[in-house]
Order: structure tokens, then C-alpha cells, then sequence
């Protein structure tokens, strides 16, 4: 049986690592032009070629997004871009724009492409239509359900591919196709600079009474009316599988490299163990445990199941659940003295208790011992990317992540 893909977000290089390390097939970003996350790092050339070779020495395909809803000075450079991309190895490029689209095949017509969420495709009619054109894979609206997904796999051909999202932040609007941002802060979502106004709380203004703000209830919980949960679907792995799902796409490209592991690392092992008995899987809590120790808001399940209700947003409030703090991530390991090196991240001192965690492993110990990097004792790592070192009795290796639970009353 060919297993489906799992497929991860890069906002850089140090992400791409990690999430190929901690089981990834495939990782999406975006180069510094063209794509719709114009807030993330995003790769320059030279660590989008050491990003695919990284990747390619380790089996793992590198998906490069050109989705933004271009206007006509956007597309200034693009088959220039494009050939950039092809000579340093892209396996595949992600459009939305039937403009940018064929800039894509009148450029470099070996290459993949895959059409974004944000070409709003619902039907197998579309998916058929992209096929025809070209296209390798579609990747699926977010409005879908199981049902409506089998009809599409059902009805297309058998090696046109299907992606779907499975994990991360919903958009308020269809598809993430929204004027909003655009209206409210000059930001225009579509060409990748959403100023996220569907997580701000609003008050009602009346025209004969300027000044005075009424509160806007959805409910008795609160304002935050276009505040939209998670979407988390690691219960129902084999439902996606079998519905036709070639590549489950975790969102995220601006989540923190703690964040790409943790849910990567629950993601491979709940599909590895499908594989192992598709006959009888059982979902393990340990993997929703794992997802919860990253930031996240509360889960739903989108529109996989049944069109979400009220009850799929958060009216009172836009955190974040954070119960762990991303403390640092290991550089180095010297086996002989036993001494991790270390980057900090978060605050941290002597006599912390602490997890380190792997892609297949997790430790937890307290520091018992402390050095900067020149050696010299220290009981604190209060400095942003310091470089400190502790000793660690089990063996960890490169980009394996050191965390600590939050307590009650304890700031990051």
C-alpha cells in the first residue's frame, strides 16, 4: 500500500531541518517573492538550494508557493523566479491563477504544479479542468466534507493527486479568499499580507451616538464572532486516507520550529501506525497530548464531518493554550563528557525540570549542571539565542527540543 504523504510548513531553513527530521515527506515554503506569507522569513536563494539539498539527500520532496491573486506589476519577474527555482531542483510550485499558471508552463513546462487552496476547488469538475491543463495535484478547498471528497477521487483520474489541509488555522472566509484585511489595514490578504482583522473584537458604533461602543454578542460567551478554533483531524486518519487524501498539509508556515516538530512528530506516528494495521487502528491520546504542548487554540474539525456550528469558534478571547515553554534546541551532543549544546530560546535556569524531546523519543530531567559557551558556570540562560550548555546523561542529537511546562502564575 503507498502511503499518503505528510506534508510540512517551512518559514526557514532551521523549520525545513526540523520538520524533515522529525518525519515529513514533504515540505511547502515560500521564496521571498510571490507567495501568501509575506510576514515569514521565507527562503533567499542560497538557503532554498541548501533547503533542497537537504531535503532530496533524504527522500524528501520540496514544494515552493507562488499562490498569491497577482495584479499586473506582481507578475514583474515571475518566469525569471521560476527559472531560478527549476535549476536548483523545486519539485513542485503551487499556483492559484490561471495567469500565473501558464507563466508556469510557458517558462518551465517539466515542472509540477500543484493548485492552491485559494483557487477555491470544490468539485471534481475543477479538479478535472486543472488536470487537463496540466496540473499534477489539487489541493482541496477547506470547505469539503468526507463525502464530498470521495466523489471528487472517485471522478477524476487516478494520478491526477489530492491535497487537503489536516491540521493548523481556519480562515474565516472561503478558502481564505478575504477583502477584510484589505479594507480594514491596507493589507491585502491575497498577495500575502493579512492583517488577521477576523481575530480582532469588535464594538457596534451608532450613527447619533458617535463614541459610544455597544458591544457586539454573538452569544452570552462573547464578541470575537469570526474567531475560528483549529483544525485538528490526527482521530480520524483513517477516514482521510480512505477518502482518497494523497497528502495531509499541516498549516503554519509562521509557527515557531517547537510547533513544526510537535505536530509533525504526532501526525508521522499516528499515519505510521495505520500502515502498521489499517484493519484495526486505535488512536493513541499520547498524539493529541504531544499536539496540546505546542501553541494551539481549541480543536475542531472543519468541515470534514459536518458543517461547523457556533460551537467551532472562540467568542471570548484570541490567545493562545500555551502549557510549555520552547526553551531552546540542542545544536551539538558530545557523547565522552556528556554535554549538550544548546540555543536558547526561552528563559531558562539551574534546577529547571525539563523534557527534551526527539522524533521518536522523549527525555525528562532536571539541570543539574550549567556552562556558557566558554565554559564558565551559569544558573540562568536569560538571553535571546544564547549559546549555553548543559549536561545530558541520555544521548540527544542535533535539533532535538528542550521544553518546560508552564506553570500557574509563570510568564515565558
Amino acid at each position: 500500500m503507498k502511503k499518503v504523504e505528510l506534508l510540512a510548513p517551512a518559514g526557514d531553513l532551521e523549520r525545513l531541518k526540523v520538520a524533515i527530521m522529525y518525519g515529513a515527506d514533504a515540505v511547502y515554503l515560500g521564496g521571498q517573492i510571490f507567495g501568501l506569507r509575506a510576514a515569514a522569513k521565507n527562503f533567499s536563494y542560497e538557503d532554498l538550494t541548501e533547503g533542497v539539498r537537504f531535503a532530496h539527500e533524504r527522500g524528501v520532496k520540496v514544494y515552493v508557493t507562488a499562490n498569491i491573486i497577482p495584479h499586473n506589476e506582481d507578475l514583474e519577474g515571475f518566469p525569471e523566479y521560476l527559472e531560478q527555482i527549476y535549476k536548483i531542483g523545486v519539485d513542485a510550485v503551487i499556483v492559484s491563477d490561471p495567469g500565473t499558471f501558464s507563466i508556469v508552463k510557458e517558462t518551465v513546462p517539466n515542472m509540477e504544479v500543484h493548485i492552491s487552496t485559494q483557487a477555491n476547488n470544490t468539485n471534481h469538475m475543477t479538479a478535472k479542468f486543472w488536470g487537463s491543463l496540466g496540473a499534477s495535484r489539487v489541493v482541496l478547498a477547506r470547505e469539503l466534507n468526507f463525502n464530498e471528497i470521495k466523489e471528487i477521487r472517485d471522478n477524476i483520474p487516478e494520478d491526477l493527486e489530492l491535497e487537503a489541509f489536516v491540521h493548523g488555522a481556519m480562515c474565516m472566509s472561503y478558502s481564505g479568499r478575504c477583502l477584510l484585511s484589505n479594507y480594514m489595514a491596507n493589507r491585502d490578504a491575497n498577495r500575502g499580507e493579512c492583517a488577521q482583522p477576523c481575530r480582532w473584537k469588535y464594538n457596534l458604533v451608532e450613527e447619533k451616538r458617535p463614541g459610544e461602543y455597544i458591544q457586539v454578542i454573538e452569544d452570552e460567551k462573547g464578541t470575537y464572532f469570526m474567531n475560528s478554533k483549529d483544525l485538528c483531524m490526527i482521530e480520524y486518519i483513517p477516514e482521510i486516507i480512505e477518502s482518497g487524501i494523497t497528502s495531509l498539509k499541516i498549516e503554519g508556515r509562521m509557527k515557531t520550529t517547537y510547533y513544526v516538530a510537535m505536530v509533525v512528530k504526532a501526525y508521522r506516528a499516528a499515519i505510521d501506525s495505520y500502515y502498521d494495521n489499517p484493519n484495526n487502528w486505535e488512536f493513541n491520546p499520547k498524539w493529541m497530548e504531544e499536539l496540546k504542548k505546542a501553541s494551539h487554540r481549541d480543536f475542531t474539525t472543519g468541515f470534514y464531518l459536518n458543517k461547523p456550528g457556533y460551537t467551532e469558534h472562540h467568542y471570548d478571547n484570541t490567545s493562545y493554550v500555551r502549557d510549555y515553554s520552547f526553551i531552546g534546541i540542542v545544536k551539538d551532543y558530545d557523547e565522552t563528557n556528556k554535554i549538550a549544546t544548546i540555543e536558547q530560546r526561552n528563559r531558562f535556569f539551574l534546577g529547571d525540570q525539563i523534557e527534551i524531546t526527539g522524533p521518536k523519543e522523549d527525555v525528562a530531567m532536571t539541570i543539574t549542571e550549567m556552562w556558557d559557551e566558554d565554559m564558565n558556570p551559569i544558573d540562568v540562560a536569560p538571553h535571546p539565542q544564547q549559546i549555553i550548555k548543559i549536561r545530558v546523561e541520555l544521548p540527544v542529537a542535533e535539533n532535538y527540543i528542550l521544553r518546560k511546562e508552564i506553570k500557574a502564575g509563570e510568564n515565558e
